[in-house]
């Protein structure tokens, strides 16, 4: 078996498992999107993924339903258009599970580089264009370095989304240009195993914030 069937292999045993293992937590999370704010329980995009060919990628949706004729495409700490339960899932980054299903369909890897929009690949220069030569992850070194901070640096900017173009989209694609060159199994279950870690983290902050603001409310008079 070559490395790109191995790869592959391992990618659908372990999504099926984990949508398996994962099922009642997501129907939870589906409940709660949909009890929160009108519209659907899945955000879907068009993304960017291997060779150059497009796909619809799935997510919890997090935002209220107009949220792309309210404000940028990127998000930024304290965004308005975040509903209560979309702040939640992000923290704990369970708005991402549904990507599993990507990875089944071979649009998505578990490991490799960040799916863009097209708009976003347009800005990429040819030497950069190399991580569309694999299939983009829902895992990656620059969402290991980045997921948790960018909502923080963006909301610095007084232009968010022009930040990201010429900043931070350039510095992920640095990062995990460095992963297409040095792939190999090992390294994504390396990669899986510190997102496991950075996953069950945000959950169990994403708790603690629920808590504090239930204390919170009770203490109102």
């Amino acid at each position: 078996m070559t490395g790109k069937a191995a790869k592959r292999a391992f990618d659908a045993i372990v999504a099926t498992i984990a949508l398996i293992f994962l099922a009642p937590l997501l129907l939870m999370a589906a409940l709660a999107v949909k009890l929160d704010s009108p519209g659907p329980v899945f955000f879907t995009q068009q993304r960017i993924g291997r060779g150059g060919r497009s796909f619809r990628m799935f997510k919890f949706r997090t935002m209220v339903a107009n949220a792309a004729q309210l404000g940028p495409n990127v998000s930024a700490i304290g965004d308005s258009r975040l509903t209560r339960t979309g702040t939640l899932l992000r923290r704990s980054f369970i708005d991402e599970a549904p990507q599993l299903l990507n990875v089944l369909k071979g649009d998505m890897s578990l490991v490799g580089p960040r799916p863009e929009t097209p708009e976003y690949v347009k800005l990429l220069s040819p030497h950069e264009l190399r991580i569309l030569a694999v299939r983009p992850g829902m895992a990656g070194p620059s969402t290991l370095e980045y997921s948790r901070e960018e909502p923080a640096i963006l909301a610095r900017q007084d232009d968010p989304d022009g930040y990201y173009r010429t900043h931070l989209l350039h510095q992920r694609v640095a990062a995990d240009l460095t992963y297409v060159d040095h792939s190999t199994l090992a390294a994504d279950i390396r990669i899986l195993a510190r997102t496991a870690v950075f996953v069950v983290s945000g959950v169990i902050e994403s708790a603690l914030s629920r808590s504090r603001t239930q204390e919170e409310v009770i203490r109102v008079p």
